[in-house]
């Protein structure tokens, strides 16, 4: 089943926007690890850590499963399709 154009673009939208906010998170994860590991200070470290373990699981992870699901959902139904070109299931295995 191919979707019309005009759904198609609102799944392109959508697959976008949660991938980028998915880079910014693991910007602010970065960041932060950064943070904890060169601080000087243990008191930033033992608050630091806490945070990225809820950052990981309640904002990135869902964030990931989202943009893999809208990725899969796109290629079923447009003219890429899943297994068609090897360039897809590459980017699936990673």
């Amino acid at each position: 089943m191919l979707l019309r154009p005009g759904p198609r673009k609102i799944l392109l939208v959508v697959h976008v926007t949660v991938s980028v906010g998915m880079l910014g998170a693991v910007a602010v994860f970065l960041a932060l690890a950064i943070v904890g590991v060169a601080g000087r200070e243990p008191q930033l470290a033992r608050a630091v850590y806490p945070s990225l373990a809820l950052i990981a699981r309640w904002v990135i992870l869902p964030l990931v499963m989202a943009s893999l699901l809208i990725g899969v959902i796109q290629s079923l139904v447009t003219p890429w399709g899943l297994f068609r070109h090897w360039w897809v299931v590459a980017k699936l295995a990673v």
